[in-house]
């Protein structure tokens, strides 16, 4: 392994992480896109078991071994992989200074398993929380989940206009009547399939499938709605179809 920059390199393997590799990996087919992974881990045989099966997997990664590296290396990548506990910062710290600056999807991947490690960690910034050890199908499930709902928002355009509600999708703001509104990354993520769906009644399963990806409970989407219709300023913006789901209203 060479070490440079705080950037870790090598296929190393460690028994902790053994799970990661039950078998041969699927080789790469030549011409199919792989995600360009920045991996912040502090534990240098951690990163290197979890660099080596992604990049078996086709993607590209960058490691990085503290969140200083971090910060200055997360833009360009698709995603960041991000282990809470560094050698120098507080990895919810990092969560929360890359989301202030970037829309990157990102996943927190750690030890720390407790509910209230989880919402911090959520709170923080990451699109999803995933508890060691774990197996690498379950993390390639969520990485897939992940992009997946990014893909969906990049199809809604450069912007969502209803009246006086105007949602930037590139830029992840929303403004009612010409005033910014301060959301969450899950609140914008909701706001904006309901608004790509005007007309349409969106189920709470699809609500959870495309935005928490059907990890999280019912009174998750009731929580957040009811944040986000107070967030906008008129419960008008967001209409309960009793039975059935949530649809975009209007002031």
């Amino acid at each position: 392994m060479t070490q440079a920059s705080g950037f870790l390199r090598g296929p190393l393997i460690s028994n902790q992480y053994a799970e990661l590799q039950p078998g041969p990996a699927p080789v790469a087919v030549p011409g199919t896109a792989g995600w360009r992974i920045l991996l912040v881990e502090g534990d240098a045989s951690a990163a290197g078991a979890l660099e080596e099966a992604l990049r078996r997997h086709g993607h590209e990664v960058a490691a990085a071994d503290r969140g200083s590296v971090a910060l200055a290396a997360h833009e360009g990548v698709d995603l960041v992989l991000m282990e809470l506990e560094l050698p120098d910062l507080d990895g919810l710290e990092v969560c929360k200074a890359i989301r202030a600056v970037s829309g990157v999807p990102l996943i927190v991947v750690t030890a720390r398993g407790s509910e209230l490690d989880r919402v911090l960690g959520l709170q923080a910034g990451a699109d999803d929380y995933l508890v060691k050890p774990y197996g690498f199908r379950e993390l390639m499930a969520r990485i897939d989940a992940v992009m997946r709902r990014g893909r969906i928002q990049s199809r809604h355009g450069p912007a969502i206009d209803h009246g006086p509600l105007h949602i930037d999708v590139n830029s992840r703001e929303v403004c009612v009547d010409g005033h910014g509104v301060d959301l969450t990354r899950k609140e914008f993520d909701l706001l904006c399939l309901l608004a790509s769906h005007p007309d349409t009644v969106i189920s709470r399963k699809r609500l959870l499938q495309q935005v928490w990806g059907d990890s999280w409970s019912r009174r998750t989407v009731d929580t957040h709605v009811s944040s986000l219709r107070r967030k906008l300023g008129d419960s008008g913006w967001v209409v309960t179809v009793r039975g059935v789901g949530f649809r975009l209203g209007h002031a």
